[in-house]
């Protein structure tokens, strides 16, 4: 039996001349009249105002790993609740969530749970953080902010799994409740966006920027790869020039491989020797830290020091192997500090994802 969602009350709208109601959450500034939803779905226009349908509810609560997200730098090998609702802001036609971030239906929306039990529940289960993905967290940013600040109250750290498809004030509303953030660098050019996802690509350059200059949220950058789209090493190089130009050297660049989904169901898989391609791109321009992802890449996976070379953190997919870092965080072969966040002592939760039953 299916769900109703609640109607929570939000903060970023105004009122146009023509009676409709903006919303401001995202860069798309959907104006919509009373009954109206926006393209993501979860956000609609009702009682003179936009409301979130989604608060409280969710597509499902899991305990997996942080390497997931993908997230290398920060707490490594520890557990994560993880959960997500329905709809999404972009359109990209090549979406890996799609049955959730594509989703319409409230049924989605099958599991609940306050903001309080979510925090309750991710102490219990022992874990060190909360990741607010799937789909975005920008859509449901009043339950992300409002359940990051009940985690923080318990000494719960709080992940950000975003397209960071979001306006100026929301981004601030959203990132300040944050302590990491993975950032979803769909490609570098501005035709890809608009053609594969319905969006821009200012914006998510303008977040980025925002996260990196003006907060302490540790940040990590993933690019899905899709052949003969953004793959190229004319789009890579700049793209990783402007990472270390504008984000810094040693921001983590993920390079992960598509699979046919969605509406581009007629494109072939990702090869490896693409992936591996653009980390060396990365490398040569200077990214200290450059992964390959969803394949299975000892070499790619695995955290090296950026000045001897030495293997800091083993990966097997998200099993961690051999730990070359002291408790201070820096590489026992030369005393190099590698950037991010790590336990003195490392910690591996490997590659089990646990369902998490929540109360509604």
């Amino acid at each position: 039996m299916g769900v109703q969602p609640s109607r929570h009350p939000t903060r970023y709208w105004h009122r146009l001349e023509d009676g409709r109601i903006q919303c401001d959450v995202c860069p798309r500034t959907c104006r919509l009249k009373a009954g109206q939803q926006g393209l993501c779905f979860v956000r609609t226009c009702a009682d003179d105002r936009i409301l979130l349908t989604s608060y409280g509810r969710s597509s499902g609560f899991c305990v997996d790993p942080i390497e997931k997200k993908p997230l290398n730098h920060f707490l490594p090998g520890t557990p994560v609740l993880s959960f997500g609702t329905a709809g999404c802001n972009l359109a990209c036609r090549f979406c890996q969530n799609w049955d959730m971030s594509k989703s319409r239906q409230v049924d989605t929306l099958a599991a609940g749970a306050t903001p309080a039990a979510i925090a309750r529940k991710a102490e219990a289960l022992g874990c060190r953080g909360v990741a607010y993905t799937y789909n975005d967290p920008v859509i449901f940013l009043e339950y992300a902010r409002d359940t990051a600040l009940a985690c923080r109250e318990r000494g719960i750290l709080n992940l950000a799994v975003t397209a960071g498809y979001v306006s100026p004030g929301a981004r601030e509303d959203l990132f300040s409740a944050m302590d990491a953030a993975n950032v979803d660098l769909k490609a570098f050019t501005d035709d890809f966006y608009r053609r594969l996802c319905g969006g821009r690509l200012a914006p998510v350059l303008e977040t980025l920027e925002y996260l990196k200059q003006e907060t302490r949220v540790w940040l990590e950058l993933t690019t899905l790869l899709i052949p003969g789209h953004n793959d190229s090493k004319a789009e890579l190089e700049p793209m990783c020039a402007w990472v270390r130009e504008h984000l810094g050297p040693e921001t983590p660049m993920h390079f992960t491989a598509f699979h046919p989904d969605w509406k581009l169901r007629d494109l072939p898989p990702t090869p490896l020797e693409t992936l591996t391609r653009a980390r060396a791109i990365a490398r040569r321009t200077g990214i200290r830290y450059a992964y390959t992802g969803n394949v299975r890449d000892a070499v790619g996976g695995s955290t090296w020091c950026h000045r001897c070379g030495a293997l800091l953190i083993e990966r097997d997919w998200y099993r961690l192997g051999t730990w070359g870092l002291t408790p201070e965080g820096k590489c026992m072969a030369c005393g190099t500090a590698c950037a991010g966040r790590f336990e003195s002592k490392p910690v591996s939760w490997g590659a089990r994802r646990v369902p998490v039953s929540m109360p509604v």
